[in-house]
């Protein structure tokens, strides 16, 4: 029997104040093979391409989905990195791993700054907008099935961590 195995993903919670309220990115979910899958709400992300440290791939799967620069990724300041054995040892906000559905992925999750306006859509995604996390809060448990299944834990995690 050949072995399978699931693939690194990263995800990103890209947060900005609005109008003195806490927003974050949302998108909806748009893939050339993406079934049912297509249309639910997303965040920014993607898998991590051979070689590519953690932190490359958020600022990478950010801009290619949103068209944001990302500007800081909170806990990328405590990263160890072995120049010697070429390895990185970082600390995700939450780590999400699907167990069935789909196809198999563990995704970590970043929570991130980011300066620009974003796309309107892009080639995977589309009505990329700021949501403010009440709304978001609201959204999700009146919807949860709108949302895709690998950013349900993230989210209501980063819901609880700011008290809604």
């Amino acid at each position: 029997m050949e072995e399978k195995f699931a693939k690194p993903a990263i995800g990103a919670i890209i947060e900005r104040m609005i109008n003195g309220k806490k927003h974050i990115i949302i998108q909806e979910r748009w893939k050339e093979n993406g079934n049912e899958t297509n249309g639910q709400y997303e965040l920014p992300a993607g898998k991590i391409r051979e070689y590519e440290n953690a932190y490359d791939t958020v600022r990478r799967e950010v801009f290619e989905e949103t068209g944001l620069k990302v500007t800081k990724i909170l806990g990328e300041e405590d990263r160890i990195y072995s120049e010697d054995i070429k390895t990185i040892n970082f600390m995700p906000f939450c780590i999400t791993q699907n167990l069935a559905n789909a196809y198999s992925i563990v995704c970590a999750h970043f929570i991130c700054e980011a300066e620009g306006e974003p796309v309107s859509q892009t080639n995977e995604s589309r009505n990329i907008r700021w949501i403010s996390i009440e709304e978001l809060a609201t959204l999700l448990r009146s919807n949860r099935e709108k949302f895709f299944i690998m950013n349900i834990n993230a989210l209501e995690k980063y819901l609880e961590l700011n008290n809604l």
